[in-house]
């Protein structure tokens, strides 16, 4: 019976793919499902065979670990040459962009505050 070894909601297509090489290099039989048309479907990679689960999740698990470190280690790079974005440094880039996000902001907590006192005079 297959099993759930890695959930691909909120994960980047280079970690996808490392995931999958991963797996591949290890010859561990796996599957992938798609969230679908809708997005309602469980986005994952699953391992067909229950004997090779817990290999491959031990597999997973130190990736995952040196993932983390080598993320770190490139944030800490880029942070300490300047190279990191910030909101500023997307403000810049994308100002239109940016402003239109705070009007929209701004209009969603005005109409929620006048719902709130239109309500309240009732």
């Amino acid at each position: 019976m297959s099993k759930i070894l890695f959930r691909l909601s909120g994960v980047s297509e280079d970690e996808a793919s490392e995931v999958r090489a991963l797996l591949e290099e290890h010859e561990i039989d796996f599957y992938e499902t798609t969230a679908g048309n809708w997005g309602v479907s469980l986005a994952a990679i699953w391992v067909r065979d229950e004997s090779q689960c817990e290999s491959a999740r031990t597999l997973l698990d130190k990736y995952q670990q040196e993932r983390t470190a080598r993320m770190k280690a490139e944030y800490a790079q880029l942070k300490g040459t300047g190279q990191n974005k910030t909101i500023v440094d997307n403000m810049k880039d994308k100002p239109i962009q940016m402003v239109f996000c705070i009007l929209v902001v701004g209009l969603i907590v005005y109409l929620s505050i006048r719902l709130i006192t239109d309500l309240g005079q009732l």
